[in-house]
């Protein structure tokens, strides 16, 4: 019993890191593929903890509801990618912040804030070392041919 509660929590820790890293990629990025990504895994996270479950418990519900996730998201991928191919034609870029007019009448735009200025750096003042002899020629079929890979 002690070993089947071991790999129940190993089920869980997995699918759990799989939603959490899925939750902070599909809040963190901005990218449609990558959100769509991100919303990938956090589905396969909770598949994998479906079917941890129904291993603990002894049927195989669980694993019958994940043969059904499993296809759904196959019909999920197909519309989501055809999607975004279509906005990506419509408006060249796959940043969600391009979108605005899909927004509610009463939102307001979003409005992304400039990132700080950058101190200059002068590179003049790096002490530079002078050269020490002359180049050696190369033929151009050493550099450019391989005979053996």
């Amino acid at each position: 019993m002690e070993n089947e509660i071991a790999l129940l929590h190993n089920y869980l820790v997995v699918g759990a890191a799989l939603f959490g890293i899925g939750m902070i990629g599909f809040l963190s990025r901005r990218n449609m593929i990558i959100m769509f990504l991100a919303a990938e895994m956090m589905l396969q996270g909770v598949s994998l903890s479906l079917v941890g479950w129904s291993r603990f418990h002894g049927n195989f519900h669980g694993q019958t509801l994940v043969i059904f996730i499993i296809a759904v998201a196959a019909c999920e991928a197909a519309i989501a990618l055809a999607l975004i191919v279509v906005l990506f034609r419509n408006r060249g870029k796959l940043d969600v912040t391009v979108l605005q007019d899909l927004r509610e009448a009463n939102e307001p735009a979003f409005e992304e804030e400039p990132l700080p200025e950058l101190p200059s750096t002068e590179t003049d003042n790096w002490p530079t070392l002078t050269p020490a002899g002359v180049t050696p020629e190369i033929e151009s079929e050493q550099t450019d041919y391989r005979p053996v890979i």
